[in-house]
């Protein structure tokens, strides 16, 4: 007898209470069903959909997760480290695998999950417009899969039967160009826009029509930027400069802002920490700018540690290069606003400057407490220096320690009982993506900043963004392009700061060679702690700089990411022999 049965992990939430079906994205038991049983109903085609939610959103108990490379919030970027060294995504210490390396069955066998579905879902006794709301959310979830596999391998075979990579028909599908790839899925996307219903007509915590939407907007985003920055390159696409991948994302992104579903949560005048409660709430039901998230339950035994490892450094720190970035309060750069207070002190750094600042990174200020409503009347424990005595997993790396995403309250900082939703899209990144796509396409105009960035400005108190009165900035890291461009991915960087955009984004931009090769990640200066028990695991650079990986010998010249290579993944070399596939560059 044929069966059913999700590669991995099993078709899930197949059970006749009610509950299961309303809260999917909670982990259930593996159950085997008769094929044959099956695909008889509308509710048989959503059980089995359950399974994309619970296994193919991203999951892991870290604080904004969004990328593909099991890497916690930015972590493979400038923006943040771990204080223990991994040379493979940044240092050009990666091999070729000789078999999985993201191309395995586990990657692969999602896809088939999906493709099992819309091979299957035509045997339902029921209308199509009955059903149609569950053929959007596999095209959705292919899309995404599909999205993930070609940011690590570029060139990729689109398969549409549920096959896995060592059949013999997989074996014999060419890799097809990116762009091939990249307009396909999003015709799943487009077919998902079509079937899904409207935030107003869905289902809790499910996939919408707005939803797909924003899906489709950051990958036209990316395929665009990719295309027009990596062109001429190895990794680009012939004849290609993204422009219609970014007249996509402007378009689908436009309409999002027009539909007028969605705003920023936290804008009152004088709510000072506004943008720092987004991003600790365990319910975000009522959030006007959170649009789909991942709910987790106490009751159910269903929770995160991101309280608790919040409480602590979690071996990971933010780099000097990201907090350099944060304008002054007077819209200019600290390269020449004269309000800026220098960096001896976490104080002097945060004073005067954007207050998303003060809002990301922890400060001895007595405003940012490590835990509060203590057991027993104890009084709360505010932050006073970086976590330096603690296992090494617990230590900051950099001084710099996160806030944005903490919860200080002492029930969730323990034992794992974490119940801060998990956000995938908020209407922010909406914003941010017009204003880019816009930018890119040299179309940009104040009313499109007055719509985008200016709104994320205004929720902390910060002067809008002016067209014409853009100040320069020795510090661009750009400095070959134009200053909005150079002003929008310093927004779009300060905004999204730690929640898993940043490498995505370097990768896109074509942008190693400015933000990481040859550099040394750096921290706070150290000597505004001394005297702190353990201060000395800190190693410094000879402007008293924490230099984290001071020690790290191929590190004595700064990252060695290889620009003619390390772009993409290798492919793995039993794909290369039964396939004939041929390598990715530089592998």
């Amino acid at each position: 007898m044929k069966f059913i049965k999700y590669i991995n992990v099993g078709l899930v939430c197949l059970f006749a209470l009610t509950s299961c079906e309303s809260d999917f994205l909670e982990r259930s038991p593996e159950v085997n069903i008769s094929d044959g049983e099956f695909w008889k109903s509308k509710n048989d085609l959503k059980l089995y959909a359950n399974n994309f939610y619970n296994n193919f959103l991203p999951a892991y108990q870290g604080f904004g997760t969004q990328g593909i490379y099991g890497l916690d919030a930015d972590e493979g970027s400038d923006n943040m480290l771990h204080i223990n060294f991994n040379g493979q995504i940044l240092n050009g210490e990666r091999i070729v695998p000789s078999s999985g390396g993201g191309w395995g069955i586990g990657e692969w066998g999602r896809i088939r999950n999906v493709n099992y579905f819309l091979q299957n879902y035509t045997k339902t006794t029921e209308s199509f417009e009955t059903i149609k709301e569950h053929v959007g959310e596999a095209h959705y979830f292919r899309a995404l899969l599909y999205f993930d596999l070609m940011k690590r391998f570029g060139n990729l075979p689109w398969i549409e039967k549920p096959l896995t990579p060592s059949d013999v028909e997989f074996l014999s599908a060419d890799r097809v160009s990116r762009s091939i790839i990249a307009d396909n899925i999003l015709a799943d996307l487009d077919k998902a826009i079509l079937y899904l219903p409207t935030k107003s007509g869905s289902a809790s915590n499910r996939i919408y029509r707005e939803v797909a939407m924003a899906l489709q907007a950051r990958i036209a985003l990316y395929e665009g930027t990719w295309e027009k920055y990596h062109a001429g390159t190895p990794f680009g696409v012939a004849g290609s400069n993204g422009s219609k991948y970014l007249t996509k994302a402007a378009a689908v992104s436009k309409s999002i802002i027009d539909s007028g579903i969605f705003d920023l949560d936290n804008k009152a005048t004088g709510n000072v920490r506004g943008y720092w409660s987004l991003f600790n709430q365990s319910n975000y039901d009522g959030s006007k700018e959170v649009m789909f998230w991942r709910r987790y339950d106490l009751t159910a035994n269903f929770t995160n540690r991101w309280a608790e490892y919040g409480r602590l450094g979690n071996g990971k720190g933010l780099t000097k290069s990201l907090v350099d970035d944060y304008l002054c309060v007077d819209g200019k750069p600290i390269a020449t606003s004269a309000l800026y207070q220098g960096d001896e002190t976490l104080l002097n750094i945060v004073a005067n400057r954007d207050p998303r600042l003060n809002q990301t990174i922890r400060v001895n200020d007595n405003q940012h407490p490590a835990t509060i409503n203590r057991p027993g009347g104890l009084p709360d424990e505010q932050f006073l220096h970086p976590i330096v005595d603690q296992a090494t997993e617990d230590n900051c790396a950099t001084g710099f320690q996160r806030f944005k995403g903490t919860d200080p309250n002492y029930v969730t900082q323990f034992n794992g009982r974490g119940d801060t939703g998990l956000i995938f899209f908020r209407y922010g990144e909406v914003l941010l993506i017009y204003a880019e796509a816009t930018a890119e396409l040299g179309t940009i105009t104040q009313a499109d900043l007055d719509m985008s960035i200016n709104k994320l400005r205004a929720r902390v108190q910060m002067p809008n963004m002016v067209l014409g009165s853009i100040v320069s900035d020795s510090n661009w890291a750009f400095p070959a392009l134009s200053p909005i461009i150079n002003e929008v991915r310093r927004e779009r960087r300060v905004e999204l700061a730690i929640e898993g955009f940043r490498h995505d984004d370097i990768w896109r931009w074509a942008a190693t060679d400015e933000l990481i090769v040859g550099k040394k990640p750096l921290g706070a200066k150290k000597a505004q702690w001394t005297g702190v028990p353990s201060i000395d695991i800190y190693k410094v650079n000879s402007e008293g700089y924490i230099e984290p990986y001071q020690a790290v010998g191929s590190m004595a010249s700064g990252y060695k990411f290889k620009t003619d290579r390390d772009y993409l993944f290798p492919i793995p070399l039993n794909q290369i022999t039964l396939a004939g596939y041929t390598q990715n560059p530089g592998w």
